[in-house]
């Protein structure tokens, strides 16, 4: 033990004799565990948070689309208005028993002004059903009512994001103000709480309007952008599922399933696709991150490399000496751990510094896994240890003749 502490202490002395070389070839380190730690949780953090907004969309949710579906992807062809308000009215009319509630939905993209400010947002088209489906929660006001729908009234409900582009401030309470869309005077009767945004996707950026003044007044269409059903519980999803394909394909007169003129997808669905590409996405990154792992390693070999050089005639005395062959490697090997160790701690505050700043300028999910933390961390002492192997091999191969007569 005490030979094992003497051993460290002299490698330490030995590392700071040369302090810039010594700092350039820990800096490759904390670069390498710092990216590792750092892109990993920023791709875990990305993954939580399309997770947490996917499911404040609603549970049990099912959508249907217009469109035939092909190995899980809707085609976009000229089927894409094969859903009508009147299939909407005979899911709810069919009272399907494993459906709790249908919503009639049409959507898109429109320009918005209020006084001198103006902003391009997605209009929904919805009913009072919407807002249970999909989880939406009222902070002032209301939302539609049946009235509203039924007597086509221009009125609008906004969410956070929407009130921020026209009126200056998520804060300031719209209710009572005119707006125009589409020419259009709507009178705002709610503001939306925050569900937050999520990459280049924000669901507060959203207006809701009547369903009947959306197609009949600003759109002029007579189909649907989809079809929104809860399901009873989320034990019946699958049979919610078939229920309503059947019956759409009854309805469509379509006996050939696979000619089907719409799709189905539950949120578990979307959010596994969604997990799978965050997951790849995260893999990637890691990827990335260790081959900066790796380039540090092949960098505290060439300096321990030029290390071994500058010292042949320190080993060459030593072993004339007597020093073991063992003893040299020894030597070599723990400054080149010592490296890797003071490495791979600053690399993980680095890494997870990185990570809660990210996530506080991004008002995403702060996440650290201890397992990347731990492989990290455990990558570099290994590291260490290969990449110094060699130099300190050489070292402990030197002849004491011609280590003594190196200049």
């Amino acid at each position: 033990m005490i030979e094992l502490w003497e051993l460290v202490k002299e490698s330490i002395n030995t590392l700071r004799l040369n302090k810039m070389r010594t700092s350039l070839a820990v800096l490759g380190i904390i670069i390498g565990i710092g990216s590792v730690i750092a892109l990993i949780s920023i791709g875990q953090s990305s993954q939580k948070s399309i997770t947490s907004r996917i499911q404040a969309l609603g549970t049990n949710l099912l959508t249907v689309s217009p469109g035939s579906q092909s190995s899980g992807m809707v085609r976009t062809s000229t089927v894409r208005k094969t859903l009508t308000l009147a299939d909407a009215d005979a899911l709810k009319a069919a009272k399907l028993t494993a459906v709790s509630a249908v919503s009639p939905e049409y959507s898109s993209r429109l320009q918005v002004i209020a006084g001198n400010n103006n902003t391009n947002t997605t209009i929904y088209g919805a009913t009072s059903a919407y807002s249970g489906i999909h989880n939406i929660t009222i902070a002032s006001g209301r939302f539609i009512t049946v009235s509203d729908y039924n007597s086509r009234s221009h009125v609008a409900v906004l969410g956070p994001t929407v009130v921020t582009d026209l009126f200056g401030s998520s804060s300031y309470n719209p209710v009572g103000e005119i707006i125009r869309i589409n020419g259009l005077n709507f009178t705002i009767i709610g503001v939306t709480v925050a569900k937050g945004s999520s990459g280049m996707s924000d669901s507060d950026d959203a207006i809701y309007v009547p369903l009947s003044t959306a197609m009949k007044q600003l759109f002029g269409v007579t189909y649907l952008s989809s079809i929104a059903v809860e399901a009873v519980s989320s034990d019946v999803m699958i049979q919610a599922q078939n229920q309503i394909g059947y019956f759409l394909l009854a309805r469509h007169k379509i006996t050939d399933t696979t000619k089907a003129d719409f799709s189905i997808r539950s949120q578990e669905e979307i959010l596994s696709t969604a997990s799978s590409i965050t997951g790849t996405f995260t893999s990637l990154l890691s990827g990335v991150a260790a081959i900066s792992l790796i380039v540090g390693g092949i960098g505290i070999m060439n300096i321990m490399l030029v290390t071994v050089t500058e010292r042949t005639r320190e080993i060459g005395l030593r072993k004339a000496l007597g020093a073991k062959k063992k003893t040299i490697i020894a030597q070599f090997l723990t400054e080149s751990i010592i490296l890797t160790f003071t490495g791979g701690i600053l690399g993980v505050i680095l890494g997870i510094l990185s990570s809660y700043f990210y996530s506080r300028i991004n008002s995403s999910i702060f996440t650290i896994s201890p397992y990347s933390v731990l492989l990290a961390f455990s990558v570099s002492v290994v590291i260490g240890i290969i990449f110094g192997w060699y130099p300190a091999k050489k070292a402990a191969s030197l002849q004491p003749i011609e280590a003594l007569r190196y200049e």
